[in-house]
């Protein structure tokens, strides 16, 4: 048995966002609103020019730039507290995966009160947010159509995943023109996250047929795209990467992640890692974990992503991806663990703990332990 559900509005494509006002009004968007982004997306313009569009159509908008990689709980009150000085309707998330999980948090946080480990310990029931309105502008995320935000607790510096069909923002405007300016490794570390998506999304305990189908079409379009968008970052390949991203997002969206984002989220809970890197970083080292568990799910992500064939018995085309993701990634520059910054083997005992904490752990295809994943850290410190 298994359930789909979505509630997103969806406006794909080049120059989407020159419209952003009129796909706000159709949605029934009120007319004060808060654009939580970043700093970096201040300098670079991008929230300017939300503002502009915005109020060249009547809107009141008021910037809240407070939002940082891995956002805490700090960050998520004061966006909340941004949003009721400005008696704002509702949020325009504009950025990352970081200010777009900090506008759900915040969008929640105004309407129903309480800190985001409120939530996401079950201390607090959902209740229906603020409206979203999500804006990606790196093609790695999905967070613009799932059920789900990442904050970071303060107390205890863990990754929290809030979880809730509420979380889910009402409308997603996608340009990929948006991302036209992400450094090269910016988009290799944001695109490995979002193949991680459908991988997860598609093999993990939760994994159902309408997840697949998404994830098939995702995993293509991003194997593919990513080279290229590094290279070169053309249109073409920014368009495809922004489609597989949302499509592996409507995948995981409904289903799960596993054990490379428990990792990975324990990777930035301890050392403020980029979550995007982070995954990039324990993709091959997991995949190659589970491998004995998971040979008819890896099996099929190969088929999918052009790795193996339908002559391919299952064992081989396991196989296929583990390799062919070797190379992709090496292809691309990602990093070995050893290579990032703060990362010591006498953490390793923290690191498995907090991954094995994680909500997503059952998920996994391959059951997991502390030892577990101390092994995986330990065989992905030697390479």
């Amino acid at each position: 048995m298994f359930s789909y559900a979505i509630q997103t509005h969806i406006v794909f494509g080049d120059g989407v966002v020159e419209r952003l006002a009129d796909h706000l009004v159709e949605q029934g968007f009120g007319r004060r609103l808060l654009v939580v982004t970043d700093p970096g997306l201040v300098r670079a313009g991008v929230a300017d020019r939300v503002l502009d569009l915005l109020s060249g159509a009547g809107f009141v908008p008021r910037v809240f730039a407070g939002v940082k990689p891995n956002p805490d709980e700090s960050v998520c009150a004061a966006g909340r507290d941004a949003f009721l000085e400005h008696r704002a309707d509702g949020v325009v998330a504009v950025g990352g995966g970081s200010s777009l999980d900090a506008g759900k948090a915040i969008a929640l946080l105004a309407r129903q009160g309480g800190a985001p480990s409120d939530y996401a310990r079950n201390r607090r029931p959902y209740g229906p947010p603020a409206p979203v309105c999500a804006v990606p502008t790196t093609a790695g995320t999905g967070s613009e159509v799932t059920r789900s935000a990442v904050i970071t607790e303060q107390r205890t510096h863990q990754k929290l995943t809030l979880k809730h069909a509420f979380l889910r923002p009402a409308l997603a405007v996608c340009d990929p023109a948006l991302t036209a300016s992400l450094p090269a490794d910016v988009t290799a570390h944001t695109g490995v996250d979002a193949l991680v998506h459908a991988i997860e999304g598609a093999t993990c305990t939760l994994a159902h047929p309408i997840a697949r189908a998404y994830a098939r079409e995702a995993l293509g379009l991003l194997f593919r795209a990513l080279p290229a968008a590094v290279r070169s970052g053309d249109p073409a390949s920014r368009h495809d990467m922004l489609l597989g991203s949302l499509l592996a997002g409507l995948a995981f969206g409904s289903t799960d992640v596993a054990s490379v984002h428990c990792l990975a989220e324990a990777l930035g809970s301890l050392y403020e890692t980029p979550h995007g890197l982070a995954n990039a970083v324990m993709l091959l080292p997991v995949l190659r974990y589970n491998l004995p568990y998971a040979r008819e799910g890896y099996a099929w992500a190969a088929r999918a992503m052009g790795l193996a064939g339908d002559p391919d018995d299952d064992a081989r085309a396991a196989e296929a991806l583990v390799e062919g993701v070797g190379a992709w990634l090496q292809d691309i520059g990602i990093p070995k663990l050893r290579e990032l910054p703060g990362v010591r083997p006498s953490d390793f005992d923290e690191l498995a703990r907090l991954a094995q904490d994680n909500s997503s752990t059952p998920s996994n295809p391959r059951p997991m332990t502390e030892a577990d994943y101390r092994a995986v850290l330990e065989m992905a410190y030697a390479e």
